[in-house]
C-alpha cells in the first residue's frame, strides 16, 4: 500500500448510490404500477438465479434503517432513483400521491441527517404501459418522461440538491433493446438507434422542464469505458474507434452540442428539426460511471453482425463479475474526457464506482471484504491524480450502499458496502463501510490497515413506510 495519502479538495462530495428497482421492493404497494423489469424478471430464464426485485432489500419499508446507515457512514450526499411507475403507474396522467409521499419522506429524512439528496429520474424501470406503446422506440416516451420529471420536481424541487435525468442510457439501449439481456428484452442490434435518440430527447425535454422548477444543478449520468486495442492492424484500430464512438461518444457528443458521431445504424429519419438543440440544453454537471476498460479487436467471425469483437483484457485481476480491475483506466477516462471535449465539458461527478465480490459473513457475524477496500483505494487515488492533472471532479459516489438485486444476475453479485441477508433483510456493514467512513472523516485515502471494527454503526429500527 502506498504511504502517500492524497487529500481531496475542500467541498468534495462523498456519497453512495442505489437505484429504485434494485433495493425498494414493494412492487405492488400503494398504487405502484408494473415496470418493464417486473415483466422481465417474471419471465422464465431472464435472470440467472430465477429471482425478481419484488422484495429486493425492502427499502420501501426500511428506508429509515438505511438512512441511519448513510448517517453512520458520514456521506454528504445520497444518490437514489425515483421509480417512474410508483409516480405514474401507467406512465401518464396525474401523480400517484402515495408514490410522491414516499420520496417526500425519504428526502426529508436525508436532510434531517445533513445528507444532500441526489435524485435520478430514470434508472431503467420504464412503466410497462409505456413499453406496450413502443417504449423508448416511440417518440411519445420522450414527452411522457418530461411530464413525469415535472411531477417529481413539482414535489421535491425545493430540497433535491442535484438532479440526474437518465442513468447509463447506453447500457439501457444496448442491453435492453439491442441485445435483449436486460428489460424489455428486445434484440434489435443497431436498429435500436431510435432508443438512443428518444432517450436523449427525453433528457433534453426534462432539462428544460426542470429549469422552470428548480435552481439546483442538473446532470445526466453516462457509463464510460476506455477502449484498449487488442491487435496491431488497421482493422483492429478501426474496430476500437467504432466501439469508442458507440459506447463513449454516442450519448455525450449530442449533449455537449456536437451532434451524433458516426455509428452503425444511426437513422437520421428519427431526428426532427430542433431535436439536437433540445438535446444540447445546457447541463451543470456530467455524471460518470466507471467500472472497467474494454478490450476490442476486429471481428474474426464473418457472421458477426457487430463491427468489433469484445475480448477479455489479459493481465488484470478481476471481480466476481469477471471485470478487470484497472484504476488507471479511471484516470485515463477522466483526462480523456477533458482532452476530447475541452471547455464544453462540465464539472464531473463520479456517480458510480464499485465492485462485486463473493462477500460472506464469518462465524462472528462480520463481513470482511479487503478486495473492495483495495479497489476503492486504487480508484480514489486515480481520481485524485486526475484532479491534480486539472480535471474538475466534484464528487465520488460508491456503488453501492447495499447488496441488492443486480439486474440479470439477480442476487448472485454483491456490490454493497453493507451486506444484506436477503432472507432476513438483516444489514451488516462490511469492513469497506468502516474504511470509507474513516476516509470521509479525514478527507484522504486512508491506509487499508487502519480499519474500525465492522458493524460499528447505530441503526434505527425499520420503518413501516
Amino acid at each position: 500500500m502506498p504511504a502517500f495519502m492524497p487529500h481531496f479538495p475542500a467541498g468534495f462530495t462523498w456519497g453512495v448510490s442505489t437505484s429504485a428497482y434494485q433495493i425498494e421492493g414493494a412492487t405492488s404497494d400503494n398504487g405502484r404500477g408494473p415496470s418493464i423489469w417486473d415483466s422481465f424478471t417474471h419471465s422464465r430464464g431472464t435472470v440467472v438465479d430465477g429471482s425478481t426485485g419484488d422484495i429486493a432489500c425492502d427499502h420501501y419499508h426500511r428506508y429509515a434503517e438505511d438512512v441511519a446507515l448513510l448517517a453512520g457512514l458520514g456521506v454528504g450526499a445520497y444518490r437514489f432513483s425515483v421509480a417512474w411507475p410508483r409516480i405514474q403507474p401507467d406512465g401518464t396522467g396525474p401523480a400517484n400521491p402515495a408514490g410522491l409521499a414516499f420520496y417526500d419522506r425519504l428526502v426529508d429524512s436525508l436532510l434531517e441527517r445533513g445528507i444532500d439528496p441526489v435524485a435520478t429520474l430514470f434508472h431503467w424501470d420504464l412503466p410497462q404501459a409505456l413499453e406496450d406503446r413502443g417504449g423508448w422506440l416511440a417518440r411519445e416516451t420522450a414527452h411522457r418522461f418530461a411530464d413525469y420529471a415535472t411531477l417529481v420536481a413539482g414535489r421535491l424541487a425545493d430540497r433535491v440538491k442535484l438532479w440526474i435525468t437518465l442513468n447509463e442510457p447506453f447500457v439501457h439501449m444496448s442491453y435492453g433493446y439491442g441485445l435483449g439481456v436486460h428489460a424489455p428484452g428486445r434484440q434489435r442490434l443497431f436498429d435500436a438507434f431510435p432508443v438512443t435518440h428518444h432517450q436523449l430527447l427525453g433528457h433534453g425535454l426534462a432539462v428544460t422542464a426542470l429549469r422552470t422548477l428548480t435552481s439546483s444543478p442538473i446532470a445526466i449520468t453516462n457509463d464510460y469505458s476506455p477502449v484498449r486495442v487488442l491487435g496491431d492492424t488497421d482493422a483492429d484500430r478501426l474496430a476500437a474507434g467504432a466501439y469508442h464512438a458507440l459506447h463513449n461518444r454516442l450519448f455525450t457528443d449530442p449533449i455537449l452540442g456536437l451532434g451524433y458521431p458516426e455509428v452503425p445504424g444511426a437513422d437520421a429519419a428519427v431526428i426532427q428539426p430542433g431535436d439536437l438543440d433540445t438535446i444540447a440544453a445546457p447541463i451543470d454537471a456530467l455524471g460518470v460511471n466507471y467500472y472497467n476498460p474494454t478490450g476490442v479487436r476486429a471481428p474474426t467471425d464473418p457472421g458477426n453482425p457487430l463491427p468489433f469483437d469484445l475480448v477479455p483484457l489479459p493481465g488484470y485481476p478481476t471481480t466476481s463479475f469477471g471485470w478487470p480491475v484497472d484504476p488507471d483506466g479511471l484516470w485515463e477516462l477522466l483526462t480523456g474526457l477533458r482532452h476530447e471535449y475541452g471547455d464544453r465539458l462540465p464539472p464531473i461527478h463520479i456517480t458510480e464506482g464499485g465492485c462485486s465480490y463473493d462477500d460472506t459473513l464469518d462465524a462472528d457475524g462480520h463481513c470482511h471484504d479487503p478486495e473492495r477496500i483495495a479497489y476503492l483505494d486504487g480508484h480514489l487515488r486515480a481520481v485524485h491524480r486526475a484532479i491534480v492533472d486539472g480535471v474538475d471532479v466534484r464528487g465520488y459516489f460508491v456503488w453501492s450502499l447495499l447488496d441488492n438485486f443486480e439486474w440479470a444476475e439477480g442476487y448472485t453479485k454483491r456490490f454493497g458496502l453493507v451486506h444484506v441477508d436477503f432472507a432476513t433483510q438483516r444489514r451488516t456493514p462490511k469492513t469497506s463501510y468502516t474504511w470509507y467512513r474513516d476516509m470521509i472523516n479525514t478527507g484522504a485515502v486512508a491506509p487499508t490497515g487502519a480499519l474500525a471494527p465492522t458493524g460499528a454503526v447505530d441503526v434505527a429500527p425499520a420503518d413501516a413506510g
